[in-house]
């Protein structure tokens, strides 16, 4: 799965929101920041090349839609991240996090509950 820039990541942020198909238009309308038509149109086709977006085309109008999941997008991002900076570790990445008080002692409980099981 290919990176997305910060613009291109977020466009597909507000298309997971929208959770539906969607027309560029739509888009456009739910950003907070109203980027200009034309700029939306171009990420929406860059991240359709890039795998992200599917469409159908009705004429010369099309209707996009997520390929890829936020969850995906996350798992990879994650698996980026532990592989490029914390050797393929999870430990490692909890460790850097609670040493940096990245990590609260109840978020720490509620992990340990996790692996648990409880």
């Amino acid at each position: 799965m290919e990176e997305l820039t910060k613009t291109e990541e977020r466009i597909m942020l507000a298309v997971w929101e929208l959770d539906a198909p969607f027309f560029v238009k739509d888009l456009v309308e739910r950003m907070p920041e109203k980027p200009p038509y034309n700029t939306v149109s171009s990420v929406v086709r860059i991240l359709e090349n890039k795998g992200f977006l599917g469409y159908k085309a009705y004429g010369r109008t099309y209707e996009y839609f997520a390929s890829i999941s936020k969850e995906e997008y996350r798992k990879n991002g994650l698996r980026r991240l532990l592989d490029g900076y914390f050797d393929s570790s999870a430990v490692s990445l909890l460790s850097f996090m609670a040493k940096e008080e990245q990590i609260s002692p109840e978020q720490l409980d509620a992990l340990r509950k996790l692996i648990d099981g409880n």
